[in-house]
Order: C-alpha cells, then structure tokens, then sequence
C-alpha cells in the first residue's frame, strides 16, 4: 500500500512538473509572437474603378532599425499583393500580381524623413515615429481594376511583407552586423470578399 501512494505522489509531482512547463511554453511562445511582425486591419473595398486594399503592418520595425535609418540607410518593406478567383472544383485562378515597394530615408541635413511608394514623389515626415506609421500603413492600395472581376464571384487578396535585404556600400554589411537581423518576412494573410 506505501509503495503505490509513493507512485501515486511521483506521478503528482510529474505532472504537475509538465503542466507548469506547458504554461510556461504557452506563454513564452505567445510573448515571441507578439513581438513578430504581422500584418493587421486588412479590409477590401472600393471605389467607383477599383478594388481597394487597407492593411497594417505592426513590429515591422525593430530598435536597431530607427538607428541604421538615422544614420541614412534606405529601408524598403516590400507588400505582395495577389488576387485569386475562388473555383469550386479546381484550383483558384490567379487573376494579378503585384509588389509595391514603400522605402524610408533620412535627410541629415534638413533632419526629416522621406517615405515613398514605387519611387513615386516622398512624403515628408520631421520625426521617426510617424514616418514609421507612413511605412506601416498601406491604405487604399489599389489591387484590381472593378473591369477585371465577374459580378456574383467570390475572390480573395493573399498579402505579404517582406523588408528587402539591406545592402551596404563596400561590403559594409561586416561592419554592421546588426543590419542583417532586420530580414523578416510576415505569412501570407488572406482575405475574402465578393463582387
């Protein structure tokens, strides 16, 4: 009888042991995951020509970034945007592909932040924080043409973001080994929506 309440304690202690360890997995993972970038808020709209995407990339900057960007280096976060018509019976067909390059620079002499989209004219910012917001938020991209879709279809938007490997003059990336910690990639995320 001892013996088998000695067991029965040892299978307490081990349980109990495995459960505070899965709590501590549990919590530990999801604190990693907050601090990942991703991609929130998505919405599809539009307006009278187009198909409208909103989106929001969040911890897409890390600290060591707002240092590299101070110190002039360009930042490029890349969205790959993706339309796909839903079939019922084969595969989804891809209806468009496109990227949109969003890049930040800092102006040292006249301390302001540039942020432009496909080399089109820079927004100016005077502080990093909005100028971080200008990289992060991607409103009213234009995704289809309204002309490219069939009425009474279902579609979805698969979206990503990666930032562009950052490449140093004269093999600089040696010197500042910190640069090559900022690759990230968010999982493609996918929306829905009906026209």
């Amino acid at each position: 009888m001892d013996a088998a309440i000695i067991l029965m304690d040892k299978m307490k202690n081990k349980i109990g042991i495995g459960l505070i360890l899965l709590i501590l997995f549990i919590a530990l993972s999801s604190k990693v995951w907050a601090q990942e970038p991703r991609i929130v808020d998505i919405l599809i709209t539009n307006d009278v020509e187009n198909v409208l995407l909103y989106a929001r990339l969040v911890n897409g900057f890390k600290p060591e970034m707002e240092l590299a960007v101070l110190a002039g280096i360009p930042t490029i976060f890349t969205m790959s945007l993706e339309v796909y018509e839903q079939k019922s019976l084969l595969w989804d067909k891809k209806i468009t592909k496109k990227e949109i390059k969003r890049t930040i620079k800092y102006d040292n002499l006249k301390k302001s932040f540039s942020v432009s989209t496909n080399n089109a004219d820079p927004v100016i910012f005077s502080d990093f924080e909005s100028a971080q917001k200008g990289m992060s938020d991607f409103n009213g991209i234009m995704a289809i043409p309204m002309s490219s879709l069939l009425k009474g279809r279902n579609y979805y938007v698969m979206i990503k973001i990666k930032m562009d490997k950052v490449r140093l003059p004269l093999r600089m990336e040696y010197v500042f080994p910190f640069v090559s910690l900022w690759d990230f990639e968010t999982l493609w995320y996918k929306q829905n929506f009906t026209y």
